[in-house]
């Protein structure tokens, strides 16, 4: 079953729907789906879809001709002389009927022969630009795509006429995956395996959590037990201090500076490689809500929950798991404690997910204009503060305040009084509303004040799904 990517698909098909030159360039990190959406568009459309290969040029060119040539006529007859050529005739071609070339995997190609892009270049130039032609590329080397194909140094720079960069689903898409699991057991599978299809279908839901850990993360030979360190050995040359970085950022050290002296480098080395961790999507950088990306107040956290969560569990005990065994060591993850903790940060990324979608459906109090995390001084108390996630409207006087708990215990009143206490440090916010999302629920206390009050909402898991 094809699940989600509406938005995605709506695009893509007003694009095939026009009856003028369209180039579209589609990217997004390994195993996102790209693949699965182009194939699932264009399945009942008369496509030419060319997927690249990791050879040579002649190679490739070779099995472009024949998919072209078999799309016009039925069969082939030779190999195009050179790309030129290949693109010269579906020039001649188009003009009888709307042409819908997909190259996917373009990075392949363009790598053993960076010509191309001029070549293609020229054709959109002098002869596509006129003709009933849609042209896809797709990548999954990000930092190719955007810097190569859609880059101000790229011939191909301006004539893309879309781009789309296809991300991971939410929570609530990636719960379509799980449809026998429980509320509970469908966040914690997405905080375990994020929100790439191809990993989220790894997950058997008619078998418990634990058992999926130990047979498709933990086990042998099984498709996700290094796939962190094979899709990170594709992007980068010498993995070692990556992983390095990655493990420190997994088990919460978030500030450049705490994350060099764990790894005993320099600071300046580190944060090259959180640049490049960057660029290939695997690490983002954020900032207190409302602040610029320049603010010194920066943290670093890891974007993909598998990569989370691997990093972790999997590479952090590596040698401890292999004694024990598959099943035993998915036991002591899916201790309470200890997954109470993981999910902690992953449950905020949940809420602020939730706050998004919210906002896109026009159903929160005030009309958003920056929402995230936030920490700093808070000057009535003159201490350092935090709130899981702020939603600030434009001019900064009306907030919403969200405080997220993902334990075996009640939200109670000393949770909510310190996030009044937390609202303090936004004076400037005359209108202000409370957020209390919690996985175990709220106490008689924190119900009360909520029954009597317009400013509070709570949120249970079974909220985050009533969409």
């Amino acid at each position: 079953m094809f699940i989600g990517r509406e938005e995605e698909m709506e695009l893509l098909q007003d694009l095939y729907a026009s009856n003028k030159f369209e180039f579209l360039v589609l990217y997004g990190r390994r195993r996102v789906g790209k693949t699965s959406l182009l194939r699932e568009f264009t399945k009942d459309k008369k496509a030419i879809y060319f997927s690249c290969q990791e050879k040579n040029d002649s190679l490739n060119l070779s099995d472009f001709s024949s998919i072209v040539q078999s799309h016009f006529e039925g069969s082939s007859y030779g190999d195009f002389s050179n790309w030129q050529s290949a693109f010269a005739y579906i020039s001649d071609k188009s003009a009888q009927e709307r042409t819908f070339l997909v190259i996917d995997e373009f990075p392949y190609v363009a790598l053993e022969n960076p010509s191309i892009k001029s070549i293609l270049q020229h054709t959109i130039d002098l002869s596509w630009k006129g003709r009933n032609i849609f042209l896809v590329l797709c990548g999954s080397s990000v930092s190719f795509m955007e810097s190569e194909v859609l880059g101000s140094k790229s011939p191909l720079y301006g004539r893309a006429t879309a781009r789309l960069e296809l991300k991971g689903f939410d929570y609530y898409l990636s719960s379509k995956f799980f449809p026998d699991y429980s509320n509970e057991e469908k966040l914690l599978a997405y905080g375990i395996l994020g929100g790439i299809p191809s990993y989220l279908e790894q997950f058997d839901d008619s078998k418990p959590i634990v058992s999926n850990i130990a047979s498709c993360i933990l086990r042998t030979g099984s498709f996700l037990k290094d796939e962190p360190q094979t899709l990170l050995k594709m992007e980068v040359r010498d993995p070692g201090v990556y992983n390095s970085i990655l493990e420190t950022i997994a088990e919460g050290s978030n500030r450049i500076s705490v994350i060099a002296d764990k790894i005993h480098e320099e600071t300046q080395k580190c944060s090259k490689y959180l640049s490049t961790l960057q660029t290939i999507k695997i690490v983002e950088k954020i900032v207190p809500v409302g602040e610029t990306e320049k603010a010194k107040k920066s943290l670093y956290r890891i974007c993909d929950n598998f990569f989370q969560f691997w990093y972790r569990f999997p590479f952090r005990n590596k040698s401890h798991y292999e004694i024990i065994g598959a099943k035993a060591a998915a036991d002591e993850i899916l201790d309470a404690d200890t997954i109470s903790t993981y999910m902690g940060s992953i449950f905020e990324r949940i809420c602020y997910e939730y706050m998004l979608r919210m906002a896109k459906t026009s159903q929160l109090p005030i009309a958003p204009y920056h929402i995230g995390r936030w920490w700093g001084a808070n000057p009535t108390t003159r201490k350092q503060d935090d709130v899981d996630i702020l939603v600030l409207g434009k001019n900064r006087d009306e907030a919403i305040f969200c405080e997220c708990k993902y334990r075996n215990v009640l939200f109670d009143k000393s949770e909510f009084d310190d996030l009044v206490t937390a609202s303090k440090a936004f004076s400037e916010a005359k209108t202000k509303f409370y957020y209390l999302f919690s996985k175990s629920g709220f106490s008689q206390w924190v119900h009360e004040e909520a029954e009597k009050r317009e400013d509070v909402k709570l949120v249970g898991l079974d909220d985050l799904f009533a969409f």
